[in-house]
């Protein structure tokens, strides 16, 4: 079974191609740069999504397609490679499916696109509020999904999974959610917001998700691979206690965090930068807490995670580990897809 994978070079996409290597599929990657040995790819053609006719000849010859390249990210001044790759990006990959004849494509979503839902956990059934998609990677994502979601043909599937919080070993850059936890562990973040709060998953689990949905998933449906609902306080502490340091002690409001967060923007920008920490846009999400439910994708896949606590304390030991190895810090290991 040859089996296409974009992104293979990034932080899921090279759990995936693990994952399905370890299930027997060969995996040809297509990405910028090659894919680690861990990774597991039977062969690596270097290309970028947004060359329509690079996408074209890496399709050749497969008949399984799984899409997980993107760029995840809430610089705005990458608003314009973000429509390009995520929405563009997608475009070229399904148009070349399904002009290639390729059986099934397993396009990689958010669960941003699902939610938050004041006062539950967000399912497939549900929508983001209409005032996040001005958040660039939030819209550009969507737009990419409902592409996904109405391409099925007589001869193609496609399907959609939705990560949550994705957090692991070998998030080199980091990802944004990676970034967090080691801004945590490094000891720049001390507080916490109290009404937060996360869905946590292993990049492990979401990778074998991944190949369930593949085996298992139904054309035109999207399927959330989540963990645990974890409040922001529970989420920081369990990192933070991995790593021998100890949990966050002050609660500050949601107003007051974006009121500075609004500052530092303005303030960044007049200097020609953007913050690293205060990031605006990511504090505007966090308003709602990030709760996402996992059962369709229990019940149809056999998704089975395991406790996001655990991947938390993994994945801030792993962060803890690199601290102590790297040799410089804030070196870019890996494209953003």
């Amino acid at each position: 079974m040859r089996v296409l994978l974009t992104g293979a070079s990034g932080f899921i996409g090279s759990h995936v191609s693990a994952a399905l290597a370890a299930e027997g599929a060969e995996v040809r990657a297509f990405c910028r740069s090659p894919p680690p040995l861990r990774a597991m790819a039977s062969e690596w053609l270097r290309g970028d999504i947004t060359d329509p006719d690079a996408v074209t000849r890496a399709v050749e010859g497969c008949r399984l397609v799984v899409h997980t390249a993107a760029l995840y990210s809430y610089r705005r001044s990458e608003s314009a490679l973000m429509h390009a790759v995520n929405v563009e990006g997608t475009r070229n990959v399904l148009e070349a499916s399904v002009r290639a004849g390729v059986g099934r494509v397993l396009v990689t979503s958010t669960s941003a696109t699902c939610g938050p839902v004041p006062g539950r956990p967000a399912t497939e059934r549900d929508r983001p509020p209409a005032w996040e998609l001005q958040v660039p990677y939030k819209r550009t994502k969507l737009t990419a999904e409902r592409l996904a979601l109405t391409a099925s043909d007589a001869g193609t599937e496609v399907l959609c999974v939705n990560p949550t919080t994705v957090v692991g070993e070998h998030d080199d850059q980091p990802t944004p959610s990676g970034k967090m936890v080691r801004d945590l562990v490094e000891g720049r973040m001390r507080a916490y917001l109290p009404r937060a709060g996360l869905n946590v998953v292993s990049v492990g689990d979401v990778a074998r998700g991944h190949a369930l949905a593949l085996a298992r998933g139904r054309a035109g449906q999207r399927y959330i691979l989540g963990g645990d609902d974890l409040a922001l306080r529970e989420a920081f502490g369990v990192a933070l206690r991995a790593v021998g340091l100890p949990a966050p002690r002050w609660p500050v409001p949601w107003a007051g965090v974006y009121g500075v967060a609004v500052a530092v923007d303005v303030l960044a920008r007049m200097a020609g930068r953007e913050p690293r920490l205060l990031v605006r846009d990511e504090v505007r999400l966090s308003r709602t807490p990030l709760y996402f439910s996992s059962a369709k994708a229990r019940r149809e896949l056999g998704y089975a995670p395991a406790p996001g606590t655990d991947a938390l304390a993994a994945a801030a030991r792993w962060f803890a580990g690199q601290r102590r190895t790297a040799p410089s810090r804030g070196r870019v290991l890996a494209p953003a897809h």
